[in-house]
């Protein structure tokens, strides 16, 4: 017995993709996901590594990364206890479009710049 899977459409209100593409599109996940493709950090190098993020944001970030089954939490019993975090293989998966996002916003801030100040001149 075959079971077909659903036409996910995300322009459709009722698609539960849109929820996905929600939290990926949030700027802190694509930082997160961006960082820990090098490896397993810690939650206070991830946060140094992210300037800017406070412990609570990034804390709800990567509870949310972990739901959705993109980041793996590890706990080591020692005093006082260390927590690292690390990438699922599903959220390696979306380690390189969000780094290309990334690299786009980037490579392209100087125009976008230039275009923000001829519009908001206008």
């Amino acid at each position: 017995m075959s079971q077909t899977m659903p036409d996910w459409n995300v322009l459709l209100a009722t698609c539960p993709s849109r929820s996905s593409l929600a939290r990926i599109a949030n700027k802190w996940t694509a930082m997160a996901v961006s960082a820990l493709g090098n490896g397993r950090m810690r939650f206070g190098d991830l946060r140094t590594r992210l300037d800017g993020i406070s412990g609570k944001v990034l804390t709800e970030t990567l509870r949310d990364l972990e739901r959705d089954g993109l980041v793996t939490r590890h706990v080591h019993a020692e005093v006082p206890p260390r927590v690292e975090y690390e990438l699922t293989e599903l959220g390696f998966t979306l380690h390189a479009p969000l780094l290309a996002l990334c690299r786009w916003a980037e490579e392209h801030i100087a125009e976008v710049l230039t275009n923000r100040e001829a519009y908001d001149a206008r």
